[in-house]
């Protein structure tokens, strides 16, 4: 192996605490929507639909939850990311 290659693939990755405590916000996010399902579960109304319109069981709050949790995890997190980096490389 070509030594050249193995000092760009060894890149020493130090992330800071900010850009820890912004990449967990949307798994714990998630996390606590499958908690609140858990402990709720009378709020999933999938459970017992009966008489049920789309729109009730479709806007449940622990599944919501869990959405935004998802979408803040891969479509936020990633920019806040790589702007936090560059700030703390221009800083540092």
């Amino acid at each position: 192996m070509n030594a050249e290659l193995v000092s760009e693939l060894k890149v020493s990755h130090r992330r800071t605490w900010r850009v820890r405590a912004i990449s967990v916000i949307g798994p714990l996010t998630a996390v606590a929507a499958v908690a609140w399902a858990l402990v709720q579960p009378y709020r999933i109304t999938l459970l017992h639909p009966h008489g049920q319109s789309f729109w009730w069981l479709f806007v449940e709050p622990p599944l919501l939850v869990l959405v935004v949790g998802v979408l803040f995890h891969v479509l936020v997190v990633p920019g806040l990311v790589e702007d936090l980096e560059q700030a703390d490389a221009a800083a540092g």
